[in-house]
Parts: structure tokens; sequence; C-alpha cells
């Protein structure tokens, strides 16, 4: 794995931002986490919806844990042409998500209530993904719960594998301990480049940000730790 301080290319202008605060619950309550009941997904249709989804031919780019679905609304009225797909666990938040996709009528993202982990071992096909982000994972603080943390290495090896050449794997956190642990694996079992610089970015409004996780700890003067690594181009 090698560093380097090139700039990170995948930058918004939040200033044409479509949501607001009365669209967004701010608060970060827990919500509880049940397992899909028929396997990967929560409902019968997702598989074969996900299917669709995939066979677009477009430029991919999909979110682990999309959470309440902020980068990703943000993300595809700015990139039209690029396919946006969001898995989450927790299926509340997934659901409010599509329904705000759905209202603002944004026809290049969808989310998806199921387990990401498993979607991407099972589902994406190798070199299919032009960008994978992962932004303020669950960090199980427990010792004993940390191997349920989604950055795992054999997801990790999943994510290099559907990247395509020069594709992008994004990650965030406010957990040193998870950063260095994830940077670590990484440069172990994978040969992405990277860490590669990635500079906070400016915030111009309350909804000028990447995550609401993001928001909340740069409010409270904490620090984020940010990583890109890139898979080699092939020759």
């Amino acid at each position: 794995m090698q560093q380097g301080s090139n700039h990170e290319p995948y930058n918004f202008n939040f200033a044409a931002l479509q949501l607001n605060n009365d669209d967004e619950d701010l608060n970060d309550e827990v919500v509880d986490l049940p397992q899909p009941t028929r396997g990967r997904f929560f409902r019968d249709e997702d598989p074969q919806l996900l299917r669709e989804w995939l066979a677009k031919g477009k430029t991919l780019e999909i979110e682990i844990g999309s959470g309440k679905g902020l980068f990703l609304l943000n993300a595809s009225p700015m990139h039209p042409h690029t396919t946006y797909l969001g898995f989450e666990l927790a299926a509340k938040y997934a659901w409010e998500a599509q329904t705000k996709v759905e209202r603002l009528g944004l026809s290049n993202v969808h989310f998806f209530a199921c387990d990401a982990v498993a979607v991407i071992d099972q589902d994406i096909a190798s070199e299919s993904v032009d960008a994978v982000h992962c932004y303020f994972p669950d960090p199980w603080w427990k010792a004993k719960h940390k191997k349920r943390r989604v950055l795992s290495e054999q997801t990790l090896r999943n994510i290099e594998r559907v990247l395509k050449p020069s594709g992008q794997f994004h990650f965030w956190t406010d957990v040193l301990d998870y950063y260095e642990l994830t940077l670590q694996a990484v440069d172990h079992v994978t040969t992405l480049t990277g860490p590669l610089f990635v500079c906070e970015p400016p915030s111009n409004h309350d909804m000028d940000y990447r995550t609401h996780f993001e928001r909340r700890t740069r409010l409270n003067g904490l620090p984020v730790y940010r990583s890109r690594f890139v898979k080699a181009s092939s020759t």
C-alpha cells in the first residue's frame, strides 16, 4: 500500500442542495437493527430490483451503510449520469431515504434495506463499481463486538474485487482506533494504493456535510479521519 498526497476528486458543491432542515431529522438517535428475515434483503422484490439497477450500465457508486441518505441525496442530482446505490441495515432509514428520492424525482439513486456485507459478497460482480463509500460505520465499541465491524478483512477484499481498475474506496470515521485498524487491514489484505490525502471540505450551511455523523462530529469540534484508496489501473 502506497501513501500519497494528491487531492480527492470527489468533492461536491453543496450550494445546489435540494434538502433542507425540514426534510431531515437531525437527531442521531439509536435505532434497532433487526436482521433481514428473508436472507440479504428485507423485501422479496429487492434482489430482482437490484439486478435491474446493476444492469443499467452507467458509472456506478455504492455506499455501505447509507444511513439517512444525506450523501447520496446530495451527490445524485449533481452527477445525473452516475448510478448511486445505498445499502443500509436499518430498514427505517433506508425506506425513509427512498421516500425522499421519490419525492425529489431523482432517477439515478436507490436505497436498499439490506445486509450490505452479504450483498457486496453475493450480488455485486467483480470490477463493476467505480467507487465504494463507507462513512462513519458503527465502531462496535466493546471488544467482543468488534468482529461485527462492517469493514472486516473479507469485506475489504470484496471491495477491492468489485472496484473497476482505477476505482476508488472512500473511508471516513471519527474513531481513531477503527481508522488505524482499517488502514492496517487494507494494507494487509489488498493491493489498493493509499491512504491518499483527503482535505476537510468546507461547510457553508447546516446540511453541507458528507453525512449526519460528520456534521455532528465537526460541530462538536472533534476530528474526522478521512482516507481514500485507488485500485490499480489495467495494464
